[in-house]
């Protein structure tokens, strides 16, 4: 009686490099702060009163936090009012952004993308995997597939076992 072996071919072959794009996640959470609350019928701005409300606002509460700052309304926001925003909230936060929270994460994913070195996949086929636990913007897919279309021989989307073809060279 013969024993068969199981060969994992996924394995064998050194040409096949999984990249977790959840890996290039930044933990640090991530707030939302709608400036509508300050406006005058949350469409105004009144310079004194926003000034005023901006003083007696609770800052701390974005401690080590990133903080995106956008209005939800169609109010017109001058240019220093984003700014003394920032100036109030700068001490406690970690950072800063003008926009709502998805556009925030994208940044900061390319930040990381644009520092990789992406050389490494050359003539290789890659798999940018699917699933995890934190979520991936699209965005960033795109952003690593235009990566990987100057290097790789062959880019995939999702599992080793089971995945897409979405670009060959």
């Amino acid at each position: 009686m013969s024993e068969e072996v199981i060969v994992n071919k996924v394995q064998q072959n050194k040409k096949l490099v999984t990249i977790d794009l959840q890996k290039f996640h930044d933990p640090t959470p991530l707030e939302e702060l709608d400036i509508k609350q300050f406006l005058f019928q949350e469409m105004l701005l009144k310079e004194k009163d926003f000034r005023e409300q901006l003083k007696e606002f609770d800052w701390s509460q974005y401690e080590g936090k990133n903080l995106c700052v956008y209005c939800s309304t169609d109010a017109i926001i001058a240019p220093w009012a984003w700014m003394l925003i920032t100036s109030y909230a700068g001490p406690f936060a970690n950072e800063v952004f003008l926009g709502k929270k998805e556009a925030f994460l994208h940044q900061l994913y390319q930040r990381k993308l644009e520092e990789y070195d992406w050389d490494q996949y050359e003539d290789k086929f890659v798999l940018l995997k699917g699933c995890g636990k934190v979520h991936v913007p699209d965005s960033i897919y795109i952003l690593a597939t235009n990566k990987l279309m100057g290097t790789a021989k062959k880019i995939m989307y999702g599992e080793a076992c089971s995945n897409v073809p979405v670009w060959r060279r």
